[in-house]
């Protein structure tokens, strides 16, 4: 299980604690300090699509309007936090935050 998240990101966190309480031990991928390889962006990109960008956070809402015209694997590039997270490996099913659905699924 390969867990793409932020360390300073209290739903990653959280998602962590309980997989590890479940039993799982997630190898934690933290985007802000090891760039995500292209073919994880890919498939990233082509499981979730544009809602793989988290529009609501503060670093979105930084960018100029400029920015939010790139492609978004240049986005999740150039701004890791940009990336709606955790976004988690598990057997090649991709799953991504952390929701009751997610939970069911991992869990």
């Amino acid at each position: 299980m390969r867990v793409f998240a932020l360390k300073s990101c209290d739903t990653c966190r959280k998602a962590l604690v309980q997989l590890r309480t479940a039993g799982h031990v997630p190898q934690v991928i933290d985007i802000r300090a090891e760039p995500i390889s292209d073919a994880d962006l890919d498939t990233i990109l082509n499981r979730f699509g544009d809602a793989a960008i988290n529009r609501a956070s503060t670093t979105w809402r930084d960018l100029t309007d400029a920015d939010k015209q790139r492609t978004p694997a240049d986005l999740v590039r150039a701004f890791p936090t940009l990336l709606k997270r955790p976004v988690i490996d598990h057997q090649g099913r991709w799953t991504q935050g952390w929701g009751p659905a997610v939970q069911k699924v991992l869990l």
